[in-house]
């Protein structure tokens, strides 16, 4: 049966029309499997997983990663040497043994004293200074938020510390300053600056102050060394405490002989 150009024509239209709504729902019914698919594919994100803030690297930092510690403070000594700091004393039983200890292995290290501890024990800083160890002033009372306060209150807390060490060690350099916890704010180091000293963080942290519910003394002992083993590269300046710590002096009757026959230990300069 022949049909009329008409006919033909409205036929036509309705074949077009037919065609189209066919391709429109197959094209949402792809993107709606899309969509699904890409959705189920990302995992939830838990509320308490927050990332941690990161501080954000200084000019100076990015182009020498040795001032790549917060507000631009060292976290390297500068050369292949390996320092080791030990922070918040001097301790009246710690610090001795550990003087002992260092003296036995002829190795220097870094002490950031504590204002009330210098004045507490001023004998065991002329001990290390006698002992050609470097100073380093950790505030006088080991305050976490210092480096929030005013610039002049900043001032007057180093300088109090200084000066307690002075009087129990006249004429010793104080040439560094370490920020209680590694706080370290541009205002704190721009203070400790002015004031001669160069601030430092670190690279190597035991965690030695740490110690675990239930954590016997020979597996706090092992995490410290097995810490330090395991990330200390030369350059590396390496945390660790002699205040309250008996087994980190312990951890390093094991560790300085490992470390001598891997790095050059220094006192930093």
């Amino acid at each position: 049966m022949r049909l009329s150009r008409a006919k033909k024509a409205v036929l036509l239209g309705v074949v077009l029309i037919a065609v189209g709504l066919t391709g429109r729902a197959s094209a949402e019914s792809a993107q709606d499997s899309v969509g699904t698919l890409t959705a189920s594919s990302v995992a939830p994100s838990s509320p308490a997983a927050k990332p941690k803030p990161t501080v954000k690297p200084t000019a100076r930092a990015i182009k020498n990663p040795r001032f790549g510690g917060p507000a631009g403070s060292h976290m390297l000594t500068g050369s292949k040497g390996v320092a080791l700091t030990f922070d918040d004393g001097p301790d009246p039983n710690e610090t001795p043994k550990l003087l002992a200890l260092l003296a036995k292995h002829h190795v220097k290290a870094t002490f950031c004293l504590v204002g009330v501890q210098v004045e507490r024990h001023p004998g065991i800083v002329r001990q290390i200074v006698a002992r050609g160890h470097t100073l380093c002033n950790h505030t006088w009372n080991h305050s976490l938020k210092i480096g929030k306060d005013p610039a002049s209150k900043i001032q007057a807390d180093l300088g109090r510390t200084n000066a307690a060490i002075h009087r129990a060690a006249p004429g010793a350099k104080i040439k560094y300053f370490r920020a209680p916890g590694g706080n370290f704010t541009p205002r704190l180091v721009s203070t400790a600056r002015q004031l001669g000293m160069t601030s430092i963080y670190w690279r190597v942290d035991p965690r030695d102050w740490s110690h675990r519910k239930g954590e016997t003394s020979a597996a706090h002992q092992a995490k410290v060394v097995r810490q330090i083993e395991k990330h200390c590269r030369p350059g590396a300046i390496v945390l660790s405490h002699d205040y309250a710590q008996p087994d980190t002096i312990a951890a390093y009757r094991k560790l300085i002989p490992w470390l001598k026959k891997r790095y050059t230990l220094i006192a930093l300069p």
